[in-house]
């Protein structure tokens, strides 16, 4: 062990100074001072540098005091050409000497009448800015070993994709990516990010102040943000794509088949894509987020928040660590996405996806439990194995019956088995979970918008959902003598729920923008939910039925109508806009069970106001205050027992409940997400004067946990980013803070009302380079602190660092290497983890055929532990992990 850490030592400290080492070398700074007689600097003049071939290589303007600084990668002769509006241009010769690393030049330049013909300088911008638009030129940031859009999308100033694929632009994630403005995948665009090459785009657009709908544009105050992938001309009305195969060179059956096709014609567009593997990667990103968008707060979003929720699960998260790490998978996924244009006005696409996955999941966990003078210590080795099959379709049909009037209407339909069984050691005893669920989802929705003044707009939405989701669960040990100390004879548990929903909900919105862009609002709509909950849990002998406890028995019907009026008033009053709202409920309420049947009719107003100040270009404050009352749900309302893991029950409160909450949050940025300087801060302040907490018994083999309304909780959070650019090394640099503190109540093993504090810190910085040459680097370190604080105290504070290299020696060759550094502070040995990748490329023939190595996980590193702390005491849980494996890769654009 003590070999392979020094190993590991050794070759990060070597890419560390190869780092350094190559940015000391990469750049030759040639720099000076432009006078236009010998005592006056000329300011705002022209220097660009040229090579011998006369190619632009890089151009500057002089600064306020007749200042220039240019750096180049390339070595060789060159010509510096000086020029400014009524100046004579001039141009001086340098011969590289390679001695020098700085080049100083002075020049004098002299007047001359102002001839426009005498000075003509094009020069590609990389991005240009159009109003709301942002376009980028992707030949300015592709690289040879960009495979995905994903890949490209990391290296443009301002856009940040984070390791689960998340895009965001400055701080907010997009809505969607687009291709030549369609959009496939909605909230689920990491299917597109994660498998289109980017050789084939021209550039891409970020649309600011987005909206969904077409005439809602610069209607609806929207502060969303999309991106567009625009294609080149050559790449349309034709067959594109690329064709990608791993197999494991020292590994055994390591293997990955991606393919991507596109087509996008004049009437007809079609993306056919397939992603096969069992590397660990994740080929879909969120699936719920295609199948249930969530939009908060969009016009014509009813229905978005809708959604079953399972009483029983047996999939396991691993921490604050690498998904594909831990991820044993065996993934298929094929998707077949085409959009259809039959005549000018309508516009049918349709998506479908099927997704199969098989995925082994391995962690080996002690938790020590320390509360109301209760100790125990319960160990846990768990082997997962999760099969899925999942059938998505979804249908969009958009009829533009004029330039001002648009019918939509949307059709899904979604398919889900899911098989899922644990072999478990809990202290020693062997123990099997089985558990088999589905999940089918119907979803219709239909809108009509009509613009029937110029800033004007009317939009009718009707949605109807109907979900329905089985559990069948199973466990060969009975654990619970103590909560049913009269059954002698059971060596078995069984659980069979089902949860099925239904949504219908109308709404019209009126959306008027004033002259003076003033804005009125107004909704008026009504949602009908109904959830059926059926539960039943028994003891059995072998296959015989030995009980079925009536206090874990559930049949539950909950039904709520809400009938609701919106309005929404946006003064604006220059740059500074105001913002009141308020939302009038009258709700009506049916809970059913065996027992009894009861209703309630509840009235409440959810007001909220707030400001958008636009100090200046380069500072705004946006500022909001709300009162919300929400309804209980379902999972809050159940009056028995149901079996939430294998040895964990909880209830609801069988009765209605609303729970009041005071939300105060603000925010403020300086600069803008495209300038080299960019900071944006933002803080939420949230008091929930009711809350539902949990009256537990906790004993070693098992949990019993009752909801119970409770006054009083508050949660505090403050999340700081900055963003600058160092010209000097053509660097991004990137601080990141956060701060959360959570104040709750809760009982345990019938102990007084115990007061929890929670705290989490999180700091760090990341830095990227945008080198022209050979070298570039990226890397960065974060800190996570977290502490509890109740009847006992537990803290602790982790580091995650990573080193990313990447080396372009020509356009047929290049490497990249990746490190990462995990460190657990609470540990007392094996506390810390090294993991390095490799990807090495060779181009056969260019823009066609691609040659490579890949290896991940080359310290094979096999397990990695880290340290929990919760409100009733700490666990130490280690996860198992891909073992090392090196593939060889072939790449086959079309």
């Amino acid at each position: 062990m003590s070999g392979s850490y020094n190993l590991n030592k050794i070759v990060i400290i070597f890419f560390y100074f190869l780092l350094f080492q190559t940015n000391i070398t990469a750049q030759i700074k040639i720099k000076g001072l432009v006078k236009k007689n010998k005592d006056f600097s000329l300011s705002n003049a022209s220097v660009v540098l040229k090579d011998s071939l006369n190619t632009i290589l890089e151009y500057t303007f002089t600064d306020k005091n007749g200042n220039y600084l240019i750096s180049t990668n390339k070595k060789s002769s060159y010509i510096l050409f000086f020029s400014a509006l009524g100046y004579e241009t001039k141009s001086i010769p340098i011969t590289y000497n390679s001695n020098e690393e700085i080049i100083s030049i002075n020049i004098i330049l002299k007047e001359k009448p102002y001839q426009l013909k005498e000075v003509i300088i094009e020069a590609e911008k990389p991005i240009k800015i159009k109003k709301d638009t942002i376009e980028v030129k992707v030949n300015r940031f592709l690289k040879p070993n960009d495979a995905t859009v994903e890949d490209l999308l990391k290296k443009i100033p301002g856009v940040t994709v984070n390791s689960e694929g998340t895009i965001k632009i400055g701080n907010r994630e997009i809505e969607k990516l687009m291709v030549d403005g369609d959009d496939f995948f909605e909230k689920g665009y990491k299917i597109l990010s994660k498998n289109m090459p980017p050789n084939q785009l021209e550039k891409i657009q970020i649309l600011q102040k987005y909206s969904n709908n077409r005439l809602l544009k610069d209607i609806e105050e929207s502060n969303k943000v999309a991106l567009n992938l625009v294609l080149k001309e050559d790449a349309k009305r034709k067959w594109f794509g690329n064709f990608s195969a791993n197999y494991g060179l020292i590994s055994e059956n390591r293997y990955q088949l991606k393919t991507y096709a596109m087509n996008f014609g004049k009437k007809n567009k079609y993306i056919l894509l397939s992603n096969f593997n069992n590397l660990g990667e994740d080929a879909t990103g969120d699936i719920n987020n295609l199948i249930r968008p969530f939009r908060f707060g969009e016009p014509a979003s009813i229905g978005d928040n809708q959604q079953i929720n399972n009483l029983l699960s047996l999939s396991f998260s691993n921490g604050n660590f690498k998904k594909s790490r831990t991820n044993f998978n065996n993934a298929e996924l094929v998707s077949l996405n085409a959009i259809f244009n039959p005549t000018k006005k309508l516009k049918i696409k349709t998506l479908c996806f099927f997704n199969w996955d098989e995925t082994d999941f391995f962690r080996n966990s002690t938790e020590t439990f320390t509360a109301n003078n209760t100790n125990f210590t319960n160990t846990e080795n768990y082997t997962v194995r999760n099969t899925k099959q999942i059938a998505f379709g979804k249908l969009d049909i958009i009829y533009n019956i004029s330039p001002t009037k648009m019918l939509e209407a949307t059709t899904k339909y979604n398919n889900g088995d899911f098989f899922d069984n644990t072999n478990l050691i809990f202290n020693g005893n062997s123990t099997i979970e089985s558990l088999e669920h589905q999940n089918t989802l119907i979803d219709q929705k239909i809108n009509y918008t009509n613009k029937f003044i110029n800033k004007k707009i009317l939009l009718l939405t009707g949605r109807f959902i109907d979900e329905k989701a089985p559990q069948n669960y199973s466990i060969n040990q009975f654990f619970y003598q103590n909560l049913f100390p009269n059954q002698t004879n059971v060596d078995n548990v069984k659980q069979q729920s089902e949860n099925q929903m239904i949504f219908a909900g109308l709404n019209a919105h009126l959306l008027d923008r004033k002259e003076n862009e003033n804005l009125f609002e107004v909704q008026v709509g009504n949602e009908f939910r109904q959830d059926k909950l059926f539960s039943t849990f028994t003891l059995l002998n072998g296959n015989n039925r030995v009980n079925s406890p009536i206090n874990y028995q559930n049949n539950t019907t909950y039904s709520v109508n809400n009938l609701y009026l919106k309005t929404k008033y946006l003064l604006a009053l220059n740059k500074f806009k105001l913002i009141g709202d308020f939302g009038f409920h009258q709700l009506f309420n049916r809970l059913e069970t065996n027992l009894n049947h009861s209703t309630q009719n509840p009235f409440f107003i959810n007001p909220s106001f707030g400001f958008n100040w636009e100090i200046n270009d380069k500072n705004k404050l946006t500022t909001s205050y709300s009162y919300n009352t929400t309804n209980a749900k379902i999972v809050d309302v159940y009056s028995n027992f149901v079996l939430t893991g294998f040895r964990s029950f909880s209830k609801g409160t069988g009765n209605f409940n609303q729970l009041e909450a005071s939300n105060i949050s603000v925010n403020y940025q300086l600069g803008n997400w495209s300038d080299r300087f960019f900071a944006n801060t933002f803080f939420i302040y949230s008091k929930n004067h009711d809350f539902f907490s949990t009256n537990s018994i906790i004993n070693q083999n098992y949990t019993q946990s009752e909801k119970i309304l409770i006054k009083d909780r508050e949660f505090i959070s403050l999340n700081s980013t900055i963003d600058y650019y160092l010209k000097n090394i053509s660097s991004n640099l990137k601080f990141n803070f956060g701060y959360s503190k959570s104040q709750f109540k809760n009982i345990i093993n019938n102990s007084d009302l115990r007061n929890v504090s929670s705290f989490n810190y999180n700091y760090g910085f990341e830095l990227r380079s945008g080198f022209s040459g050979i070298f570039n680097y990226h890397f960065g370190t974060k800190w996570i602190t977290s502490e509890i604080r109740t009847t006992i105290n537990n803290s602790f504070t982790d580091n995650n660092s990573f080193l990313d290299l990447s080396f372009i020696f020509s356009d047929k060759f290049d490497i990249e290497l990746k490190s990462e550094r995990y460190y657990f502070g609470n540990l007392q040995s094996n506390n810390t983890y090294y993991f390095l990748d490799l990807d090495i490329r060779y181009k056969l023939f260019k823009n066609k055929m691609t040659l490579g190595i890949v290896g991940k996980n080359l310290t094979n590193t096999e397990q990695f532990k880290n340290f929990s702390i919760s409100d009733v005491g700490s666990s130490i849980i280690e996860y198992r992990l891909l073992p090392r494996f090196v593939l060889l890769k072939l790449d086959y654009r079309f």
